[in-house]
């Protein structure tokens, strides 16, 4: 049975990989003699390379292993106190050459040491864009070479998993899939594959390994998943559902496919959800964000339920993934809020900032106000300033702009930013930028230093990038924030840019995330039948005014020079009443706090001439009555003229 190893390969971030001598390359054409034991596989098929000619993305160890003093077997492990003392240091090398040192000081090794090598080096390593930030680190050291020389000749020996585990290892060390190694272990796994023993754990393992190698349409991936189809995924446990769910995530199930094994997993993995601990809860979270699942708002709801009791038990970085999930779902829990609460209290100097920030967006993406936590983010930011990247300064800031929360250091914490800001200018991306500035003038702070270097035609250039136009909600940010300095800095001698002038947006309100709330029609027209009670008649005020700076008025009424109503066709106006219809989506979620982007538009309007007059939903909405109604909006509207009837 032949088997074809295609050579796709991923590419590194570095543009290329140094040549290497003939010597020390591995021949292809020594790999073409190997039999596979115990499966009549006596040939593989091999794209061939040119000998000394390197694809960026692969790599070829050195092939010598002249070290001596060595055992040159894998077969009779150390002691299971020795594995167990080289596993515990292994997790704690912070660098590739520590590891290498490592593996030169532990001269025996078990076949799953020896695989963990490889993936620990690629933990290392990994550059998160599909290459090795450094892979000439891997390239000469003898003792690897040793070690994959050993896994090699030996790999007919090895247990399943240990086979697949190095095989995994080797992918993901983006190691020359025509090399030896590479070639060895797909051909052993092959074999153990026919027998149709693996486990589970063992199928997701190779699974990887071969969507790494040939990508979804590799004939033996196909006959793994196949294999795992036969298994019933109502049977399987915890650890056996995280280990699909990672494999799919991993890219398996691009595309759409498997999608009616993953109905199965999420059925299950509901029924087992009150059981799953920290880690479990994460990556079964993150999966479902990975695989894209939306029809599994049970499951999602159930998992953050119990999410509550392992709050303080998460990792950072489980945390993040929690917090990833609960916006991609955009879930809200009042247990869950007050238990993050709780902990962000204890641990605001100690989280990592990106968690941190994580939970910045999550408060300010669902509205949710939390005076003691953004206090005590802040007061953390100050002393922890340079351990944030740009990014999370932005997001940090962003969500306090959403609420409109001033925190109790406000003076200490701007002087920090301000600072930071100053010093890292050019590591902000142009729209991190701005939503940064145009947050601090939600929160009645205003970047007068930075302003002139916002409002210049070189950063428009770069909020345009590869697109012809400027997306909608940089643009409005882009405008309120100049609109903001003009009306609220009058001493600011700030000269209009001309390139604004061709940047005019008629209206602040569009679809998405637009920096004004569209108004509750069920609430606006309840407070318009009262209004036309209270005024007589429809013709006496108007809705959806679409003023010439880019609000949109509720409502407006217009007055003459005795404060008498005119009709709203009428020119000659000496004052304008814009009643502000506040529903539920202008408040932060869990608070009546008007929201930042509300608040600045009321502040404008006022500077701008209008009288504002607020309609809050939490007011309006308990009043039992038509004329209970009627008198609060005369109240609200003319609260100091007289009506002789209701």
């Amino acid at each position: 049975m032949a088997l074809a190893v295609l050579t796709r390969l991923h590419l590194l971030r570095k543009a290329a990989v140094p040549l290497l001598s003939s010597s020390s390359i591995w021949s292809s054409s020594a790999c073409r003699q190997l039999s596979a034991s115990k499966a009549g596989l006596r040939w593989m098929c091999i794209a061939s390379r040119e000998p000394v000619f390197l694809v960026s993305g692969s790599i070829r160890l050195s092939r010598d292993s002249s070290v001596t003093g060595r055992p040159t077997t894998l077969l009779h492990p150390p002691s299971s106190d020795k594995d167990g003392v080289f596993k515990n240091s292994i997790s704690s090398c912070i660098s590739s050459q520590q590891v290498l040192r490592l593996l030169r000081s532990f001269p025996e090794l078990s076949g799953a040491a020896a695989a963990s090598v490889l993936h620990r080096l690629a933990d290392l390593e990994e550059d998160g864009v599909g290459g090795l930030r450094d892979p000439s680190v891997l390239l000469s050291d003898t003792a690897l070479a040793e070690l994959c020389s050993k896994l090699e000749k030996e790999s007919a020996e090895l247990g399943d998993e240990v086979v697949i585990h190095a095989l995994l290892g080797c992918t993901r060390l983006y190691l020359d899939p025509s090399s030896c190694l590479v070639v060895r272990l797909v051909s052993e796994s092959q074999v153990r594959l026919n027998r149709g023993s693996l486990n589970i754990t063992a199928l997701c393992g190779l699974a990887r390994a071969l969507f790494a190698l040939e990508g979804p349409d590799c004939v033996m991936l196909a006959e793994v998943m196949r294999q795992l189809r036969s298994k019933d995924a109502y049977q399987w446990n915890i650890n056996e559902l995280i280990d699909v769910y990672s494999m799919l995530a991993a890219g398996v199930a691009e595309g759409g496919r498997h999608q009616d094994l993953l109905n199965e997993m999420n059925s299950q993995s509901l029924s087992l959800a009150p059981w799953m601990d920290p880690a479990t809860v994460s990556k079964t979270l993150g999966a479902l964000v990975t695989l894209n699942q939306a029809q599994v708002v049970p499951l999602v709801i159930a998992l953050c339920k119990y999410a509550v009791k392992h709050v303080p038990h998460f990792t950072d970085a489980e945390l993040s993934v929690l917090l990833s999930a609960l916006m991609h779902y955009g879930y809200y829990n009042d247990f869950l809020v007050k238990a993050l609460e709780e902990h962000m209290l204890k641990t605001a100097f100690s989280t990592h900032p990106e968690t941190i920030s994580k939970l910045m967006q999550y408060f300010g993406q669902l509205r949710i106000f939390s005076p003691q936590v953004f206090d005590a983010v802040a007061e953390s930011f100050v002393y922890r300033a340079d351990e944030y990247s740009a990014e999370q300064v932005s997001q940090l800031v962003a969500a306090l702009g959403v609420v409109g929360y001033v925190p109790k250091e406000s003076g200490r914490l701007f002087r920090k930013l301000e600072s930071v800001i100053d010093a890292r200018f050019s590591q902000f991306q142009p729209k991190s930028l701005l939503e940064l500035l145009h947050a601090c003038t939600l929160l009645q702070r205003y970047p007068l230093n930075f302003v002139s270097k916002v409002l210049s035609p070189y950063f428009l250039q770069q909020l345009h990038g590869e697109s012809s136009v400027i997306d909608c909600v940089a643009l409005a940010q882009l405008i309120q924030l100049y609109m903001t300095v003009k009306l609220e800095c009058p001493s600011y001698d700030l000269q209009s840019p001309w390139f604004l002038r061709k940047l005019h947006m008629e209206s602040f309100l569009f679809a998405g995330n637009s920096i004004e709330t569209e108004m509750d029609h069920n609430l606006c027209r309840d407070v318009m039948v009262g209004l036309q009670s209270l005024l007589g008649n429809r013709n006496y005020f108007t809705s959806g005014v679409l003023t010439q700076f880019g609000y949109t008025l509720d409502v407006e009424i217009k007055l003459d020079k005795e404060g008498c109503v005119l009709a709203a066709s009428e020119d000659d106006v000496c004052k304008r009443i814009a009643l502000c219809i506040d529903g539920p989506r202008r408040y932060a979620s869990n608070a009546s706090r008007l929201l930042g982007k509300e608040a600045i538009k009321q502040r404008h309007l006022r500077i701008l001439g209008y009288e504002v007059v607020q309609i809050p939903y939490f007011e309006f909405n308990n009043l039992k009555n038509k004329k209970e109604r009627v008198k609060y909006l005369h109240q609200k509207i003319f609260p100091k003229s007289y009506r002789f009837s209701w």
